[in-house]
């Protein structure tokens, strides 16, 4: 599976108004700095202490904002 990591400023930089709400982003404990990743089906995780939790989810068309938020593309996993 394909992700794109990012910093939690970059993901709400890129959220449209259909997609998760940046108010519930941050009630799941988002912020600025947290690290974290989308995979090819949009699906958003925030990395915790000792595993990644899924956070919410973009719709589409997110694949080229993602990149152009985070300055980086994509990479498979192990």
């Amino acid at each position: 599976m394909k992700f794109i990591e990012m910093t939690g400023h970059a993901l709400m930089s890129m959220i449209e108004p259909d997609e998760v709400s940046p108010e519930r982003l941050q009630q799941v404990g988002l912020t600025d700095t947290c690290l974290v990743r989308v995979n090819e089906q949009g699906d958003v995780e925030v990395r915790r202490h000792d595993r990644w939790d899924l956070i919410g989810g973009l719709l589409g068309g997110f694949a080229q904002r993602a990149e152009r938020a985070s300055g980086r593309t994509w990479a498979k996993t192990g």
